[in-house]
């Protein structure tokens, strides 16, 4: 694995047998204790890795982006300001700014089918799961990946992450509205794709 200067020192707790902290009161503390900016760090560490790796394809890229989105993390923490979304949506913008910045320095865009994720840990009722419990799964699986990555990127971050359009729409750039119609928009091209219909418009056009 190569090492990486922006890479996070894992920390580690004493806290023994304590409940876990209030998220808004470990981001608190975090900003200027080390011990909680680790608890920070155990808490979304697997989920980020996870994010990179479906959006890279590889392990050692995922492991490197990860640590520089917790060193990221760390310095811009003490300026963060909570403002009416989860933690999470500050987290993964910071996450989707740093893989946008290296598929533009590479000029690719690789995609891992979402059937690749079987081997990382996933929360229960992912995307996976149910994908699994329906009778033409390997052709929905198909029209996924041939959706476009912000398209791929929405329904991860929808399904695999449940998170909000409001919470998405942060990470992605977009007003709440954007993405409820991007989201009504894959999956007619989703339907449209199963039913073998021809696409009434480009998949890349961007959400209004």
């Amino acid at each position: 694995m190569k090492r990486n200067e922006e890479r996070p020192l894992v920390f580690s707790s004493n806290e023994g047998n304590a409940p876990p902290l209030d998220e808004v009161e470990l981001v608190r503390r975090a900003k200027e204790d080390p011990e909680a900016f680790g608890l920070l760090y155990e808490r979304y560490v697997t989920r980020v890795y996870r994010y990179f790796f479906y959006r890279t394809g590889d392990v050692q890229d995922a492991e490197d982006l990860t640590a520089r989105t917790f060193y990221r993390i760390l310095k811009h923490l003490p300026r963060y300001q909570e403002r009416g979304l989860p933690f999470s949506a500050w987290v993964y913008r910071i996450a989707h700014n740093v893989v946008a910045n290296w598929l533009r320095d590479r000029s690719r865009h690789p995609v891992v089918g979402l059937e690749s994720l079987r081997g990382i840990p996933t929360p229960e009722g992912d995307l996976i799961a149910r994908l699994e419990e329906r009778e033409e799964q390997e052709a929905l699986i198909q029209a996924i990946r041939r959706l476009p990555p912000d398209r791929q990127e929405l329904l991860y971050l929808k399904f695999v992450e449940e998170m909000s359009n409001a919470e998405i729409g942060a990470i992605l750039g977009r007003s709440e509205g954007a993405i409820k119609s991007l989201y009504h928009r894959t999956l007619v091209e989703l339907r449209r794709q199963l039913r073998g219909e021809e696409e009434d418009e480009p998949l890349g056009n961007p959400c209004p």
